[in-house]
């Protein structure tokens, strides 16, 4: 078993899909770690809706092929489409950062994922949960690497969620 960790944005429906989300990963994976969820302002994006982001880990012995390939079924049962630009408003990104210690290029995807390292709205959440976690490529603690990030106009603040009853964050 590896842990996985995946981002999660969405600027459609945002609680809705968050959830759905999160519905979906605890039924396929069992217990989740779920960070606070955030609201960010769209990095590269023309249209301006905000996002909510957050960084879920699991424990999972699928191959990389396959938790992709999960990854993107879902993103599709919640209504993204492929046939729209790239930096456009979605339903549901999710997305692998790491999987166990791995590095490189498997069954296609680059692990770890190079946004941890450029977005606070993935480095952030992802330090908060897991912060003595070291990087794969790095060694560094995700802890140590948010200390030094520059954030610089990718501004992002935690809002207030629940899912199942449970209160994952609030706003402060």
């Amino acid at each position: 078993m590896a842990r996985v960790t995946v981002s999660i944005g969405s600027n459609i429906e945002r609680e809705r899909h968050v959830q759905a989300s999160l519905d979906a990963l605890a039924e396929s994976f069992g217990p989740l770690s779920i960070s606070r969820i955030f609201e960010s302002e769209p990095v590269g994006f023309e249209d301006g809706r905000n996002f909510y982001n957050l960084v879920v880990a699991f424990e999972s012995d699928r191959s990389v092929g396959a938790l992709q390939a999960w990854c993107k079924r879902l993103e599709a049962a919640n209504g993204r489409r492929k046939d729209l630009p790239k930096f456009g408003p979605r339903t549901l990104d999710i997305d692998l950062l790491t999987v166990g210690h791995l590095s490189g290029t498997h069954d296609g995807v680059e692990l770890p994922r190079g946004e941890i390292l450029h977005h606070a709205f993935v480095l952030q959440p992802l330090a908060e949960l897991l912060p003595e976690a070291r990087h794969p490529l790095t060694g560094e603690t995700y802890s140590d690497h948010w200390a030094r990030f520059e954030a610089g106009h990718q501004r992002l603040w935690p809002v207030d969620f629940s899912w199942q009853g449970r209160r994952l964050s609030s706003a402060e």
